[in-house]
């Protein structure tokens, strides 16, 4: 039986040069295809990352403004309101040097110190010259007895503008606490009271004092000064 012979190697078809510019095309488009698909995904995932971003500033912001005590407002200046239980004095106005010895307790105008005291939260009794000073620029001046507990500070400190008040504590007051402004004083047992706000918003940076608008910062820091 004779052998058969063998098959010659089928030789490769070479692509035509349009079969070669067809498969470049193709090759071209898939690239194309790959890179806007993973354009896509990383547009997807900046918005992503940016909306929550924004959406964790925009809760913090929101926290901070919620968690933030906010300082009361009062408008500047009096109506001439009748508020239970001030009473009004007659007090001088002139600079001297030394100690005063004051009608009122704690005072509530007279002479004094020619240097205000800044305006603030005071952990300490504050010198009386130098706050009546304060008086006569516009400040209210409250004070409390230094056995009112934490909570009751508190609250009373949510009562209080930013600006034009000395808070301190006060030895020896015929009440808890008791606000004076310049030539008036109202004295309440409660940090709660109602007339609290009502006298600040009669009294607080008053036209009638001696100097009204004048600074309230700029001049001395008594002891224990928080704020």
């Amino acid at each position: 039986m004779s052998a058969t012979p063998p098959v010659p190697p089928t030789k490769a078809k070479k692509p035509t040069v349009k079969e070669q510019r067809a498969a470049e095309r193709q090759r071209k488009l898939e690239e194309f295809r790959r890179r806007e698909a993973k354009a896509r995904r990383n547009r997807r995932i900046l918005i992503w990352g940016g909306s929550v971003a924004a959406a964790v500033v925009v809760g913090l912001l929101i926290t901070s403004i919620v968690l933030t005590p906010q300082a009361a407002r009062y408008t500047a200046g009096g109506e001439g309101a009748t508020i239970e239980g001030v009473e009004t004095f007659e007090n001088t106005s002139n600079h001297v040097e030394g100690a005063v010895e004051y009608a009122q307790t704690p005072p509530a105008g007279g002479e004094h110190n020619p240097a205000w005291l800044n305006c603030g939260v005071y952990t300490e009794p504050v010198p009386n010259e130098n706050a009546v000073h304060s008086l006569e620029h516009g400040a209210i001046w409250v004070t409390y007895d230094p056995s009112l507990s934490d909570a009751d500070l508190e609250t009373l400190r949510s009562k209080l503008p930013s600006t034009y008040i000395v808070l301190s504590p006060f030895d020896g007051l015929p009440s808890p606490i008791v606000l004076s402004g310049w030539n008036t004083q109202l004295q309440v047992d409660e940090a709660d009271d109602p007339r609290i706000a009502e006298y600040l918003e009669e009294y607080w940076q008053s036209q009638n004092v001696p100097e009204p608008g004048a600074l309230c910062t700029g001049a001395i820091d008594g002891p224990g000064k928080v704020s």
